[in-house]
């Protein structure tokens, strides 16, 4: 038996600042826009590498305050890109998990909170 990927979906509430934050802060790309019609609520997918969101601006889509956990084989150099961009809002740190984890958690401008995280031996 196999099963895909998850993908959560995610709210959001002001189009601009979520594009600042996922597209040009996080680095993730459009891979789809969809609206029923000309303004009307968005849905969209977002991607980086194999990790796939989606963000909604539907009213029962998602919920603010939601934690989603991403692994990655590269923390360190994701980390130093984020604090490079210098963004107003978020400048996150590294950190040591006890259970052995290494984190780098940022919050969207929405209230989620996205945790990129990696084994401490890499």
């Amino acid at each position: 038996m196999n099963f895909g990927p998850v993908i959560p979906v995610l709210r959001f509430f002001d189009e601009a600042k979520m594009r600042e934050f996922y597209l040009e802060f996080l680095g993730f790309e459009v891979t789809f826009e969809f609206r029923f019609e000309p303004d009307t609520p968005l849905y969209l997918g977002v991607q980086r590498g194999n990790c796939l969101l989606h963000l909604s601006e539907h009213h029962g889509d998602g919920t603010p305050g939601s934690n989603v956990r991403i692994m990655t084989d590269a923390l360190d150099s994701y980390h130093a890109e984020l604090t490079a961009k210098r963004y107003k809002y978020n400048r996150p740190g590294i950190e040591l998990q006890p259970w052995g984890l290494r984190e780098v958690t940022v919050q969207d401008p929405f209230g989620t909170r996205l945790t990129f995280f990696a084994p401490k031996d890499s």
